[in-house]
């Protein structure tokens, strides 16, 4: 696994009681264009559960070498979403586990797929959101046309066939990602493409909000930042000339702060341990009802709030993670994608994801790609909240619950 991080000042946001500022906020969203159906409530918490087995695990593997962890579980289920239509017996069960879908059918996960991407992307006028998915396969590769005709209907997929041992399949590949992603996610498959592979289904995200109130640059000022060893650095901080209001949630073991974009239906949600030792441990004991409990029990108020100004990029291989998470037989010979391609064994070769945030006054700029490749064989008022210690962080979409994003904060440099 790989990653960068790159050193970027430290955000401070001063909120507190009193009255706005100048500029009018844009007018809040406070419900669903519709209520959700019962099958988008059970993918929204299929996806959610698999966001933090996914937190966790990645944490574990990389928590000595990689110091802050950005990943976009929806990108993520959604790419293998995709995979999963191709997959029948133990590996379709080993899958369906993995991403928490046994209470739903085939069908029913596709159709609360569709109607989500369509709910996500037109739910907030203020905020960009793109979510897009393709299909790119060798000529050689015998794929089934229901398979891909399932990704066109419920992914809303662009399915192309693409020579593979062409000198340019993979810019032509990595050209798409770069565009859906407005050039933050510039490459995802690796040139040339693996001998072996022969289809990639991938996802790509793009989410630009700004502050529901922005923060003033000329007040963002060097604060301290306080390391999980005990020790301390000096980091860029902003804060707002004026009051703005926020929600915020107070527990024995961490507080709970939720920062809107536009018009409210798209927030950054921050988990701050009391201890700055303890986030490693917040992750480990994170569970579904937890993230319920914290996200429902906000409240509104007026308050000093401190945060660092980031910028992160991570560059990550998923295999070893979702071997672990119970998907070990789709990364195999035995692994079964009949409904994919009944005359061609083939297997997963590769789980790629790659992600960046930036997170400044104005608001918040993130993207994600995931890759998953298919082949023959596998190629490889309260008081002043200061965010001055490791903390954990998504980027979710309020009303219908869905993480899109989800990161830890070691050291902001």
């Amino acid at each position: 696994m790989r990653s960068r991080w790159s050193a970027i000042p430290l955000l401070a946001l001063a909120l507190a009681c009193g009255k706005n500022p100048v500029e009018p906020a844009p007018t809040r969203i406070t419900a669903l264009p519709r209520a959700l159906t019962s099958g988008e409530q059970r993918l929204i918490d299929a996806d959610n559960r698999l966001a933090i087995k996914l937190l966790k695990q990645v944490t574990t593997e990389t928590s000595d070498t990689l110091p802050n962890l950005f990943i976009s579980p929806l990108s993520i289920a959604m790419a293998l979403g995709m995979t999963y239509n191709g997959a029948a017996g133990t590996t379709e069960a080993a899958m369906r586990a993995t991403l928490e879908l046994d209470s739903m059918t085939l069908a029913e996960v596709n159709e609360a797929n569709r109607s989500l991407i369509k709910l996500l992307r037109e739910l907030d006028s203020h905020v960009k959101f793109q979510l897009a998915n393709s299909i790119w396969y060798d000529p050689q590769f015998q794929v089934e046309p229901p398979f891909l005709d399932a990704t066109r209907t419920y992914f809303d997929a662009r399915v192309e066939s693409i020579d593979f041992r062409s000198p340019g399949a993979s810019q032509t590949i990595n050209d798409w990602v770069k565009q859906q992603t407005q050039g933050l996610i510039p490459t995802i498959v690796p040139s040339p493409i693996p001998d072996g592979v022969l289809m990639y289904l991938i996802n790509a995200i793009y989410f630009k909000g700004d502050w529901t109130q922005q923060f003033d640059k000329t007040l963002t000022q060097p604060r301290p930042f306080h390391l999980a060893d005990g020790t301390s650095i000096t980091v860029p901080t902003m804060a707002h000339e004026h009051p703005a209001k926020i929600r915020s949630a107070r527990t024995s073991s961490a507080i709970v702060v939720d920062l809107p974009y536009g018009g409210q239906a798209f927030s950054m949600t921050i988990v701050l341990p009391q201890q700055p030792a303890t986030v490693d441990e917040l992750v480990a004991g994170l569970t579904l009802d937890q993230w319920r409990e914290w996200t429902e029990n906000l409240d509104s108020l007026g308050a000093q709030l401190y945060l660092p100004k980031f910028k992160l990029e991570n560059n990550l291989s998923l295999n070893a993670t979702l071997r672990t998470l119970g998907m070990e037989v789709a990364f195999t010979e035995f692994a079964d994608f009949s409904r994919m391609s009944p005359t061609q064994g083939v297997q997963i070769t590769d789980v790629l994801h790659r992600t960046f945030v930036r997170v400044d006054e104005e608001g918040t700029e993130a993207a994600a790609a995931t890759a998953v490749g298919v082949g023959t064989t596998c190629v490889c008022g309260p008081e002043p909240i200061f965010v001055d210690r490791p903390f954990v962080f998504a980027l979710r979409e309020n009303l219908s619950g869905t993480i899109l994003f989800l990161g830890v904060v070691r050291d902001p440099r």
